[in-house]
């Protein structure tokens, strides 16, 4: 037990401070995107690097938060009957539906880290009037996923603990901790 709470916190605390670092990638892409509307419609002189920047950056931002959002629960769901249901069923559901989540993630770091390694050999670049390289975009690829994978590892044992009744109710839960 002792085992599995260090590595659910741990992985917690990894994807809660890289989640909250990635955040901030907004402001950036926010300052790109107002820098760009003023170059253009004050100046008359538009770039040709900050819409195509922008796009890295929230490429980045997507990526990467992945695990942070599973983290706090902050992914799309449908919710028709599962608010009803008792802590207990919702973490039997779950572990019944995570052999989805597990294949998904499965295929997305095997296909992400193929398109990565392939664009890192290649020193990929994006072909256009800015040409910047974008094999470090793709290779958060892998490096996002891997954290989601992590952090649904890290949700699955918590799950099974709570359908054994073995949760411990009186320590925080790690998504609770983590903000």
């Amino acid at each position: 037990m002792r085992v599995i709470r260090a590595y659910v916190n741990g992985i917690s605390r990894l994807n809660s401070f890289i989640g909250r670092w990635v955040a901030y990638l907004i402001f950036a892409i926010f300052l790109l995107l107002i820098g760009e509307v003023f170059m253009r419609y004050v100046l008359s002189s538009p770039t040709s690097w900050t819409n195509e920047l922008g796009q890295m950056l929230f490429g980045l931002y997507v990526v990467l938060s992945g695990g942070y959002l599973l983290l706090h629960r902050d992914h799309v769901n449908v919710d028709i009957f599962y608010g009803t249901l008792s802590r207990r069923a919702q973490a039997c559901l779950d572990i019944f539906t995570s052999s989805m989540f597990f294949l998904f993630t499965a295929a997305l770091l095997y296909f992400g880290s193929s398109m990565a390694w392939e664009s890192i050999g290649s020193r990929e670049t994006s072909f256009s009037a800015w040409n910047p390289p974008i094999w470090p975009i793709k290779a958060a690829i892998p490096i996002g996923t891997a954290l989601l994978l992590l952090q649904g590892i890290a949700k699955l044992l918590q799950d099974i603990l709570i359908a054994l009744d073995k949760a411990d109710d009186t320590a925080d839960s790690p998504s609770e901790h983590a903000r």
